[in-house]
């Protein structure tokens, strides 16, 4: 298979091709759903089409707690189907489908009582365990252990003693949510999907009661589109309701914002060798490992307010950090917080007025002839939203269509990833870069990693790491632009790489540089450098202001203060 490249010849040829000819399925939205259709129907062999308002995953798929798991609690509201499901899915992304980019992380779980606690507690991780394994795709994660006060105290040393009488530790696995996107949007590009981000649908085509195409704005270089499609399958998450009234249709159900916050602290400030769960009154807090940082989240609370940019209040930082500090010997402080992201989960409304109890189950409806409509899920169930889209969308060709296949398609760099990560030492001593570099790189690119290291032996500069964010190589911001359909300094260093909330001054020393080394692959001159430097700087201040705010209100207002990136 040859890998797709992402660049910006790319996007206009992929424009320009969904406009020749009316496809099978074009899919709206570029998050891990409409990715994940878009995948699913290209390897069915459907000429497929994949639009994006702005940057891939810059919703709520890069906004996630970068989890990959069953859903622990699901267990408690004796929601076993889509406890088995989401597990079986974990194992195949683990085992086959992205052994590159989803890594088991084991969690603690500390015991507050004794006796019936550890019975009750131990028995759900128990029926986790069995559950995951009978999936057939278990058993390359450990299984859960039940600890002393002491040996837990010694794997998690960050707890106080009177945190726990005991713990349990079992795993689960978490990716970069956004990475993951990025690399399936690239797969289903690979195997013929035409790709375009930054292209907004402003309209849909109708004959009669028939939905036949979409009206798409090229965001970046201006004009207008008209893609025909025999099926619209409409994937844009909690903007599923304001797509649907684009046609003057709601649909068959209406979907709702949950907010959930996260902070993001560095690895010296949490002495643990494990992640943790925590309850508390509202939700389950989660402490994760995340290379050299700890991510800590989540809430979950209503939001009506802007959509693109949803906005951490100072009390939902608060919020955070009062529960983790409950339990941790050395408490945290805002001083040791380096990044604050805020993303929407969609819920499907209708069966609570409490959000944390609304539906994570999906559902698809064909609401009007020639349009699909898939909402709610979770990011680990994407695949299955996907083959349901798909399936439904089916019904309205005049063709005889393929099953799903998703289940047996790697995403491009899973292929030769082991044998490359079993090499790593041989690829470290032939390229001059430490092998802590080419492990880093394999775990983010896979097989791949062998194109950015084209780029460097292209212009050896590009094996440097970046001044300001270390973890990165240079070659890395170019590769975004190049390969992985970047377009603005805000994609590399909110999504492509995660600088902005994994370094204290939120990647602005990064931004010149990070600016000056793309700037060549998309065509900037020194104005649009300019233009992009300052924007960036105005998002990041605007960010910090909102969390400074006492409230959702104030905090969305003051976010809003920094306009969207101005295209060339």
């Amino acid at each position: 298979m040859k890998t797709a490249i992402l660049g910006p010849a790319q996007r206009a040829e992929a424009l320009a091709r969904m406009a020749e000819r009316e496809l099978d399925i074009l899919v709206v939205g570029g998050g891990v759903v409409g990715a994940g259709t878009a995948l699913d129907a290209a390897t069915r062999g459907l000429s497929t089409g994949l639009v994006e308002a702005r940057d891939w995953a810059s919703g709520t798929s890069s906004r996630s707690s970068k989890l990959i798991h069953g859903g622990l609690r699901y267990l408690e509201m004796l929601d076993f189907a889509l406890v088995r499901e989401a597990l079986k899915e974990r194992g195949l992304l683990l085992e086959r489908l992205a052994p590159h980019l989803v890594k088991p992380v084991p969690f603690l779980y500390p015991l507050q009582g004794k006796g019936w606690e550890r019975w009750y507690a131990g028995s759900g991780v128990a029926l986790y365990d069995a559950m995951s394994v009978s999936s057939g795709h278990g058993r390359g994660l450990p299984v859960h252990r039940h600890l002393s006060q002491k040996r837990a105290l010694r794997v998690a040393p960050c707890l106080k003693r009177d945190a726990l009488v005991g713990a349990l530790q079992y795993y689960d696995a978490q990716m970069d949510d956004a990475r993951y996107v990025a690399t399936m949007v690239r797969t289903a590009a690979a195997y013929g999907a035409q790709v375009a981000n930054r292209a907004r649908v402003v309209g849909f085509l109708r004959e009669g009661e028939r939905v036949v195409g979409v009206r798409v704005e090229d965001v970046e270089g201006g004009g207008d589109y008209e893609i025909r499609a025999q099926q619209i399958v409409n994937a844009t998450g909690v903007w599923t309701d304001d797509t649907q009234a684009l046609i003057g249709e709601r649909g068959q159900f209406h979907v709702r914002a949950s907010k959930g916050i996260h902070l993001v602290v560095p690895k010296d400030r949490i002495h643990s060798t494990t992640g943790l769960i925590l309850r508390t009154e509202k939700s389950v807090l989660f402490v994760i490992p995340w290379g050299r940082h700890w991510i800590v989240g989540t809430t979950d609370t209503g939001w009506d307010l802007d959509k693109a940019h949803p906005a951490a209040s100072s009390a939902d930082i608060d919020y955070l950090l009062e529960h983790v500090n409950e339990v941790l010997a050395t408490p945290l402080t805002r001083d040791d917080v380096e990044g604050v992201y805020a993303g929407l989960r969609p819920l499907l409304a209708g069966e609570s007025d409490a959000t944390s109890k609304l539906s994570r189950e999906h559902t698809v409806a064909h609401p009007v002839p020639g349009l699909v409509v898939v909402a709610g899920g979770k990011y680990t169930t994407y695949r299955v939203m996907a083959k349901d889209a798909v399936d439904e969308a089916v019904h309205g060709l005049d063709q005889r269509v393929a099953d799903c296949v998703t289940e047996d398609v790697p995403l491009v760099g899973a292929e030769g990833y082991k044998a490359l990560w079993n090499a790593r030492a041989r690829i470290a001593a032939r390229t001059g870069l430490h092998v802590a570099r080419i492990e880093h790189l394999l775990n983010r690119y896979g097989s791949l990693t062998e194109e950015l290291l084209e780029l460097v032996v292209a212009d050896p500069s590009l094996g440097e790491p970046l001044a300001h964010a270390d973890d990165y190589l240079r070659a890395e911001a170019v590769y975004a632009c190049t390969h992985e359909g970047a377009r603005h300094l805000d994609d590399v260093l909110t999504r492509r790489t995660r600088i902005s909330i994994e370094t204290f001054d939120r990647g602005t020393r990064s931004a010149r540089e990070v600016a000056e080394l793309i700037a060549p692959a998309l065509g900037w001159d020194d104005d649009q450098v300019e233009k992009e430097i300052a924007h960036y700087r105005k998002r990041v201040e605007a960010e910090r202001e909102s969390q400074r705010q006492p409230d959702d209100l104030t905090a969305d207002a003051a976010r809003l203060g920094a306009p969207d990136i101005v295209p060339l």
